[in-house]
């Protein structure tokens, strides 16, 4: 029974180990699915999501849904340390538990839970110690692995938040460019009226760059995708799905405006949006193509008229693009429990910069 035991005591730390250099240190994809922090991450943020459901008040419910990401990854922390203490402790007690207490005491079960616990935080109290080589061999191993996952926790959250910032810093950017929630519709008509073609298709080339930024940093750490913005009404599936949308509209065909860069930025954009989907196993929703009805497309085509701006009459083509991104959208979208933007934004929504807690007082 205690050789059993200390089997199964290298298994768990052997999985452990490879988890979190898969999460932690490895800066690629991980295509297998039998992974703890996998298991780990579908089974609480489901829970998570039902909660948040349940409130009624969408700003309570927003606010619910941001502490995931954060505390996701200290509780993801916390359960790699207690499987590593346990194990190690499971390895000790395998072995015999050849320890030593300053009360001269027989060691029982929680003095070696005890012991491997401060060993693992290299506390060094002193008052548990190892008698046989073996026991002291697996404690200075012990003492190894919780020193390199305290350094690599160190490393690894910096990573996390400057990757966060970039990402939150463009999209906010989107602001005053696309409405909040951005729209495709305000994207266009703020670059048409200003006869600011050419800053649209700069957008789009920051866009690319950041496509492709957001899906190697995601796809490495899947856990910012959990990460939300600072405003309820921006999110980085919304920003992307805006951006879509608009090189959609470009390169269905929009008079005066090349194409060359919207289908650059489209390709990257649609790129991340379908891998990011992948990675969290998320099927395209068929038939998502009724986020914009022929009435709205008609409505779209008026209101970009009246701008000076006339859209071609290829709604096939239209359709085409929408329909190799937007199943997507909205599967990903839903699973992440964050909205998807419309085409035209509502009348009521305003930007956030021209918006504060003391608006009415001025």
């Amino acid at each position: 029974m205690h050789w059993a035991a200390g089997i199964v005591a290298v298994l768990v730390i052997l999985i452990i180990l490879v988890d979190a250099f898969e999460t932690i240190i490895l800066p690629r994809r991980v295509n297998r699915k039998v992974r703890l922090a996998r298991f780990f991450y579908l089974a609480t943020w489901t829970p998570w999501k039902l909660l948040a459901r349940q409130m009624k008040n969408r700003k309570k419910r927003e606010n619910f849904l941001s502490f995931y990401g954060p505390l996701s990854l200290l509780m993801l922390f916390a359960t790699w340390s207690l499987g590593l203490i346990h194990s190690f402790a499971g390895l000790q007690w395998a072995i015999g538990s050849h320890l030593k207490t300053a009360d001269g005491l027989e060691p029982d079960l929680f003095t070696v839970l005890y012991m491997s616990g401060t060993t693992f935080f290299t506390l060094g109290l002193g008052d548990v110690t190892p008698k046989t080589e073996l026991s002291r061999f697996l404690t200075v191993m012990e003492a190894g692995v919780g020193f390199a996952m305290l350094a690599a926790v160190i490393g690894y959250l910096p990573t996390i938040y400057q990757a966060f910032s970039r990402r939150e810093g463009v999209i906010s950017m989107l602001d005053a460019r696309a409405g909040s929630p951005p729209s495709a519709y305000e994207l266009i008509r703020r670059h048409t009226e200003d006869g600011a073609i050419e800053a649209l298709n700069q957008l789009f080339a920051e866009w690319e760059r950041l496509a492709a930024e957001i899906m190697e940093s995601h796809i490495s750490y899947p856990v910012l995708c959990y990460f939300r913005s600072q405003h309820d009404n921006q999110s980085w599936i919304a920003a992307l799905t805006a951006v879509l949308d608009s090189c959609a509209l470009v390169m269905a065909g929009i008079e005066g405006i090349p194409d060359r860069q919207a289908r650059l930025t489209f390709a990257m954009a649609r790129h991340a949006m379908v891998d990011l989907a992948q990675i969290f196993g998320r099927a395209p929703v068929p038939g998502a193509c009724p986020r914009l009805s022929d009435a709205d497309r008609q409505r779209l085509s008026s209101m970009l008229i009246e701008n000076g701006v006339r859209l071609s009459n290829d709604h096939k083509k239209l359709d085409d693009l929408r329909l190799s991104y937007e199943g997507y959208v909205v599967s990903l979208a839903a699973f992440l429990a964050m909205e998807v933007p419309l085409w035209i934004k509502k009348p009521e929504a305003k930007d956030n910069w021209t918006t504060s807690a003391w608006t009415a007082m001025h």
